[in-house]
């Protein structure tokens, strides 16, 4: 809800005009006979219209253009004096400036003069005690602009939390990407609760901190969102969410940033529940691949390939999240092999191709490598190599972003500046440091921009870093006139005062090279262990399957069960499934378990052989041309991986049954999501065929219209077959594509095509 209030310096002419039907636009006329220079002034309030008229009053009230630009340019010019840059280079300090700009436009003040403001429920409400806000793009902003608020901005960062917990009274959850005070059901994770942890580590605590710990514990319990699966399994499946990869790390930090807090609250019992949720990011590490992966009826998703893009990822692809550990990076180095393997896949990501696959993404942009910095996943990644004693490639990798992927122009950002995170990775990476893990109250050092950066910190002291010399690696390095060797720094050394000095170097350097002044993320109590996967052998089969389990833990036993039957250690053979069931695995180690996964095995007639004329797409694979007779039915969700998508083709399906046998009816199964250009097709076709090749049965049938209503739908037509006497070799089913989209759709402009999703063929 908006409402407005508008004086203007001349009278409105016809301004009680009566309009049977309310115009979307309206022109106001002036009653100005000397063409006189006209003044308007609005005032808004999401409250009603008195707040607009008090608003206005209050914040423009008599005043003239001149004197309300004046007062805006003074504002600016104290925000953006929070940090003074001194160099030589005008357009460095205009992308700085307008990156630190970019900080400040939101989050966005929601709330009248008086102290009232809409809340969540859309409810008024009315406080003295804190500014509320809107415009939360937590997603991106928990990863930089926050912790820089905590640097600059630590009043507002109160009131920022204090939005967060009056948000949770009101609505019933704190919001993960909220606008205009309202939930927007986009993008994932919990991450107002790393905003909030942050900020208390680093003393920032002008708020109910009981309140705002219940707050984050609320958020992390709930059941949607893929967190069922979490809290049971230890990850989530992609058969059951999609971007499942995405949700189960972006959890897993957010819930280690609760036990941060925990542990300060002198909470034990969710100390060791949120610290153990940490490590579930375990759970997704494929060893085979090196890669953290997409685990779908505990096997691993498949045909994998790290470029594509697919529903197992939010916005990115398996090389953008491959390294996203920030809780535990001591941790994943370990289970990819050490130091060496870490760096090797460091350098073979910012060193790969530029190209990726699968679905078109417009987000992964500003590449290097694979590395995409037009994308926040990727923000942390070029400091990881100071985690692995080579700061010197952080150096390189920070520098080249700063200089190529940010410019002096109007496209002079290389992604979406999602509400001031892209450039506050500029703001602080070139001041010479980065919060790799906010709720650590550690930045890791890059290398430094500009001659002199000082910050102007609200408690009345200043934090100055300096540059001499020339070259973009670290030589050496002083925090406050003593040998600074870590390439880390805390954020009280900041907050202090005083001054960071770095002599450069053309040349890259031992500066920070030995191993106690490598920055360090680890997990070193409650270590879990991480239940078996099933590293070879089909879910779905004709005859039979061979099961080879694996697993991460060292020196864990693995243990199954065969249709809830008693428990067995698993050795060598492997174990061969003959019929449908399941197989629930564990594993243990002393008195320690990992949860129990369970999956269903599907069994088919081996006879059967599908052969398909028409292609798939490959992130829509589900399994390949026998998914259709497989016996695994998709959800509503066409990112579950039971469907196989099409674009803008024709299907032709040919089923050989082997044996000639009579046929009573046939069912398939079409999603429909408009929204995502998935439309059901226009009509089916069945043709059966004896043995002798010879067409006895021909069956059309014209499917509904998918319409413009925006729900996941399946539609199964079945068919019954009565009067087919003859016993049946053969069936050929065609499905045709709506092909383009309709001018209602909004792909229409873009010339877009629509996608077929079918799940299974049943003949009974």
């Amino acid at each position: 809800m908006l409402y407005f209030y508008i004086k203007t310096s001349h009278p409105i002419k016809n301004w009680d005009r009566k309009y049977i039907t309310t115009p979307e636009i309206e022109a106001l006329e002036l009653d100005n006979p000397d063409n006189e220079p006209v003044t308007i002034k609005i005032g808004i309030s999401p409250v009603d219209k008195e707040g607009a008229k008090r608003n206005l009053e209050a914040e423009i009230g008599e005043n003239d253009f001149d004197t309300i630009k004046k007062e805006a340019n003074n504002a600016w010019e104290k925000q953006l004096n929070k940090i003074v840059i001194e160099d030589d280079n005008h357009d460095k300090k205009v992308n700085f400036y307008s990156a630190l700009y970019h900080t400040m436009i939101a989050p966005n003040l929601y709330q009248d003069v008086d102290g009232r403001y809409r809340g969540m429920d859309l409810e008024i409400h009315e406080t003295q005690d804190f500014d509320y806000y809107t415009v939360f793009s937590l997603w991106d902003t928990y990863r930089a602009a926050h912790p820089l608020y905590t640097i600059i901005e630590q009043e507002r960062t109160n009131d920022f939390i204090n939005t967060f917990t009056a948000k949770y009274k009101e609505g019933g959850i704190m919001p993960i990407w909220d606008l205009s005070g309202n939930y927007t059901g986009c993008m994932i994770g919990y991450h107002a609760v790393p905003v909030i942890a942050d900020a208390y580590m680093k003393g920032i605590r002008d708020y109910d901190v009981d309140l705002a710990f219940e707050a984050m514990k609320h958020s992390a319990t709930r059941d949607k969102l893929g967190l069922d699966s979490y809290k049971s399994l230890g990850f989530i499946p992609v058969e059951l969410e999609s971007e499942s990869v995405s949700k189960t790390l972006e959890y897993a930090y957010d819930d280690w940033t609760i036990a941060q807090l925990a542990q300060e609250l002198k909470k034990p019992d969710d100390y060791k529940t949120y610290i153990q949720r940490a490590q579930y990011y375990k759970n997704l590490y494929n060893p085979a691949t090196g890669f953290l992966q997409g685990r779908m009826r505990n096997t691993w998703f498949a045909p994998f390939k790290p470029e594509e893009v697919n529903f197992n990822y939010t916005e990115a692809n398996a090389w953008q999240y491959s390294l996203y550990t920030p809780q535990d990076i001591s941790g994943h180095i370990k289970l990819m092999g050490g130091n060496a393997a870490y760096e090797k896949h460091l350098d073979e990501m910012f060193n790969a191709s530029m190209k990726t696959s699968g679905r078109h993404q417009a987000d992964i942009t500003g590449l290097i490598g694979q590395y995409a910095h037009g994308n926040e996943p990727s923000h942390h990644m070029a400091y990881l190599y100071n985690y692995v004693g080579k700061p010197y490639k952080t150096q390189e990798k920070v520098y080249e972003i700063l200089t190529s992927l940010y410019h002096n122009a109007p496209d002079g950002v290389s992604g979406n500046e999602d509400c001031g995170q892209m450039s506050a990775w500029y703001v602080l990476s070139s001041l010479g440091f980065y919060p790799v893990t906010p709720g650590s109250n550690e930045y890791v050092i890059g290398t430094p921009l500009f001659d002199k950066a000082t910050i102007n910190l609200e408690n009345g002291k200043q934090f100055t870093i300096e540059k001499h010399g020339d070259g973009k690696y670290i030589a050496f390095a002083k925090a406050n006139s003593q040998p600074h060797y870590n390439s880390h720094i805390t954020h009280d050394l900041i907050m202090n005062g005083g001054t960071l000095a770095f002599e450069m170097s053309n040349e890259a350097t031992d500066w920070g090279t030995g191993q106690e002044n490598w920055p360090v993320s680890s997990i070193k109590d409650e270590l879990i262990i991480t239940p078996p996967f099933i590293e070879k052998g089909k879910i779905a089969f004709a005859d039979s399957t061979v099961i080879h389990l694996n697993q991460v833990n060292e020196n864990a036993t693995m243990l199954y069960s065969r249709d809830e039957s008693a428990w067995q250690e698993y050795k060598s053979p492997p174990i061969t499934l003959y019929n449908a069931g399941t197989l629930s695995v564990i594993a243990r180690m002393e008195d320690k378990k990992s949860p129990m996964v369970t999956t269903a095995f599907y069994k088919y007639d081996k006879n059967m052989k599908v052969t398909l004329g028409h292609s798939y797409a490959n992130e829509y694979s589900a399994g390949g041309n026998n998914a259709l007779i497989d016996g695994m039915r998709g959800t509503e969700d066409f990112r579950s991986g039971a469907w196989q998508g099409t674009q803008n083709e024709d299907l032709n399906v040919t089923i050989d049954l082997g044996n000639p046998r009579t046929i009573s009816s046939i069912e398939v199964g079409f999603l429909k999501d408009q929204r995502s250009w998935i439309f059901w097709p226009k009509t089916v076709t069945f043709e059966f065929y004896n043995e002798n090749g010879e067409m006895v049965k021909n069956i059309n049938r014209n499917l509904p219209e998918t319409g413009k209503e925006e729900v996941s739908k399946v539609f199964r037509p079945r068919l019954e077959t009565p009067d087919i006497q003859d016993k049946i070799k053969f069936i050929k089913m065609k499905a045709t594509t709506y092909g383009k989209l309709p001018e209602w759709h909004l792909g229409y402009p873009f010339d877009g095509t629509s996608w077929i999703f079918i799940d299974e063929i049943n003949i009974n």
